[in-house]
Parts: structure tokens; C-alpha cells; sequence
């Protein structure tokens, strides 16, 4: 005699367990952008020498920070035009771009982010560090730019100041005779920008832009 088995019961209730935890488990949050804006971000520089402080200064190209709150995981870019940097003196400019910087080769300094430390506050004042690599006459350097900025509600302006070890780093000494300059170049940032929340993805089957909702079809 063949036994029947019973009917599996349980397993409806297994799978309505799982949607109900599927659907009560908060999406993990969005991450934010940071846009740096070219024409209100500022890059100066100081070379201390012999005989006076170097000032000068560099052009933000541009840059885009996506960064999670969270887990303080960030990515983006931050790029300078090695072009623009400016002392105005023309003979120093031309040894600046021709003997140390190559900038004709290496047109462009980059910072790559990896990750933000720090409580960003929405809305008041923050110190955070970004932590990253900086790729300076086609080398990469690890980098921490410990920052101080202030958000009031999507914008955020600050400053930031570090430590460039350009001639450890591989770059040509400008020191000639007399004329000595130190190994280091001191950098401020003076930032402005936008904070806004990563673009949400859509959810299935919603309109977007580029791909508008079907037409309802009659029955």
C-alpha cells in the first residue's frame, strides 16, 4: 500500500515571511553628491624660500564627490588645471610650468576620493577629513584633506589646508644658488558648492525621461 504524502503547508507560510521581512527592511540610503562650483572655489598656494614666501594660485577645473553618510564611502574626482598655476612673475611661471610642474605633459592634477571621516552635520558647521589619492605630474599619492566647512541647506562652503611634499614626491627642486625654496608646498582650498541627494532609481515599470509610462490600453 502507498502512503500519500501531506501537503506541504508550511512552505506558503515561509514565503509570506519572507515578503513581509523583504518589505519591512528599510533601502539602505541614497548617497550624497558634492558639486564643486569652478567660478567660487579658490586654490592658492605658498612656497617658502631664502629670500621671500611664493604665493600663487590654480584654477579648479571641476569636481563631483558622491559619498555615503553612513559608511563614509565616497568616490568622484577633483580636478585642477596644472595650467593656470600663477605666481605673477613671468620668468618663475615659465620655470614653474617648464622644469617642475611638465604641466604641458601633465596638464591636469587630480584627486581621487575613497572615503569621508567625520560627522557632517545638515546644517551648521563640520570638520571631516577626505581621504583619497592625489595624481600630481602623473604619479599617484595617497592624500587626507582634514577640512573645516559649513552647510546651510543644500550649499556648503570651507577650507582646507595640506601639505604637498612635491620634490619627495618626485618633482624637480626649483633651488638655484642663493635662492633656496623648501620641499613643500603649503595649499589652501577654499571650497563652494552644492550638496544634493543621489538621483533615486526608478521603480520598475515607473516613468522616467527617457522611457515615458505605456498608454493605458482599453479592455
Amino acid at each position: 500500500m502507498i502512503r500519500q504524502s501531506k501537503p506541504l503547508t508550511v512552505m506558503p507560510g515561509i514565503i509570506a515571511a519572507a515578503a513581509i521581512a523583504l518589505l519591512s527592511t528599510p533601502p539602505p540610503a541614497a548617497a550624497d553628491v558634492l558639486r564643486l562650483e569652478p567660478a567660487s572655489t579658490t586654490i592658492q598656494f605658498t612656497l617658502g624660500s631664502t629670500m621671500h614666501e611664493v604665493e600663487g594660485v590654480f584654477k579648479l577645473t571641476g569636481g563631483e564627490i558622491t559619498f555615503d553618510r553612513t559608511t563614509g564611502e565616497a568616490s568622484g574626482r577633483i580636478i585642477v588645471s596644472a595650467l593656470t598655476g600663477d605666481t605673477a612673475n613671468e620668468k618663475r611661471d615659465k620655470k614653474m610650468h617648464e622644469e617642475v610642474l611638465e604641466s604641458a605633459v601633465f596638464p591636469e592634477i587630480v584627486f581621487t576620493a575613497r572615503r569621508i571621516d567625520g560627522d557632517l552635520q545638515p546644517q551648521g558647521d563640520s570638520k571631516v577629513t577626505l581621504s583619497g589619492t592625489l595624481e600630481l605630474h602623473g604619479t599617484a599619492h595617497e592624500l587626507a584633506i582634514p577640512a573645516t566647512v559649513r552647510m546651510e541647506n543644500n550649499r556648503l562652503t570651507g577650507s582646507a589646508q595640506f601639505t604637498i611634499p612635491f620634490v619627495e614626491w618626485g618633482l624637480e627642486d626649483p633651488s638655484v644658488f642663493v635662492f633656496r625654496v623648501k620641499k613643500e608646498v603649503q595649499v589652501t582650498l577654499n571650497l563652494a558648492g552644492t550638496v544634493l541627494p543621489a538621483a533615486v532609481p526608478a521603480a520598475a515599470g515607473a516613468a522616467t525621461p527617457d522611457h515615458p509610462a505605456p498608454a493605458a490600453t482599453s479592455k
